[in-house]
């Protein structure tokens, strides 16, 4: 029970955040041009001052562990290739594609997993170690799926849209903030006090922001209309991808905080910058806010029962 507990109060409050988004904007107090600024400026401010802040506060030299860096970047991989290719197979609407491919494979880590993270063991150099093996593959792979599988793209030749795939990564404020912050906490940079503050003021307004805006420009009756799809990516995100992954964890001699921080990437709900990027590279918005409203509401039930079952085996 205290397990559940524990579970429903690291999500709820996320879920609850995007209700009263939902709700300002059923009463007319947030509208479509808040929605696609607010959108904009977290994809190109918040998000990345969160994630500079969040690896240049570590020290990577002291910490840095590469068989668990490279598990987290190979089990990202084999995750996202896997989910593309199959998606080519069985998902017949080329148009929400990218979306499900985005919201089936990339998890919440930095905006929801580094709390999760600390709820359980304090300060942690397992999660910002986890972000630099995942988060930067987390958004080149989106880049290069919502880039091939945009809509209305079909006439783009493909190396074109391998062209267009390596621009936008070269561009993309997320990728560039998480190796600014890599090359300061190598480098051993210190920021003057005033420095520190503002930018994590900035960085403050990055989840909540986020959260409001994904409830703000949530569309229900679009969404029952992709059932199936946010059902499906629900599944591959929070149980088929830990259920494959977490027993070659467990085999590798993952423990603690590792283990956690692995459950973390494989299992937390989808990130909610799969929304924001989704909308700002025309793909499909509707369904990639259903699969972060539905995984943030459901993993208070799965995260518990994979917390239960490492507990139980004596891995955390």
């Amino acid at each position: 029970m205290s397990d559940f507990l524990f579970s429903v109060n690291v999500t709820l409050p996320i879920f609850l955040v995007m209700v009263i988004g939902w709700v300002l904007r059923q009463i007319g107090m947030l509208d479509e041009h808040f929605v696609t600024v607010a959108n904009k400026f977290n994809f190109k401010v918040t998000l990345p001052f969160m994630l500079f802040r969040d690896i240049a506060s570590v020290d990577i030299w002291k910490v840095f562990d590469l068989k668990f860096v490279l598990f987290c970047a190979v089990a990202s991989s084999i995750c996202f290739w896997g989910i593309w290719g199959v998606s080519k197979l069985l998902v017949k609407e080329n148009s929400i594609r990218g979306a499900f491919v985005q919201a089936s494979f990339r998890s919440s880590a930095a905006v929801m997993g580094l709390a999760f993270i600390s709820n359980i063991y304090g300060a942690s150099a397992m999660g910002p170690l986890m972000i630099i093996g995942a988060v930067p593959l987390y958004n080149i792979y989106a880049v290069i799926v919502l880039t091939f599988e945009a809509s209305g793209e079909d006439g783009i030749r493909n190396t074109a849209k391998i062209k267009e795939a390596c621009i936008n990564i070269l561009k993309n404020p997320i990728i560039i903030s998480i190796f600014l912050g890599l090359t300061v906490s190598m480098l051993g940079i210190h920021f003057p006090v005033m420095v520190d503050k503002t930018v994590n003021s900035v960085a403050q307004l990055a989840t909540p922001l986020a959260l409001i805006v994904i409830g703000a420009g949530f569309e229900g009756r679009k969404a029952l209309a992709k059932i199936k799809p946010t059902f499906w990516a629900s599944a591959i995100k929070l149980v088929i991808q830990p259920l494959v992954f977490l027993p070659v964890a467990a085999w590798m001699g993952f423990t603690g905080e590792k283990m956690i921080a692995i459950l973390i990437m494989l299992a937390s709900p989808t990130t909610p910058s799969c929304y924001i990027m989704a909308k700002n590279m025309k793909n499909d918005g509707v369904l990639t806010a259903s699969v972060v409203v539905a995984t943030t509401l459901l993993a208070a039930f799965t995260l518990t029962l994979w917390i239960f079952l490492l507990r139980r085996f004596g891995l955390i």
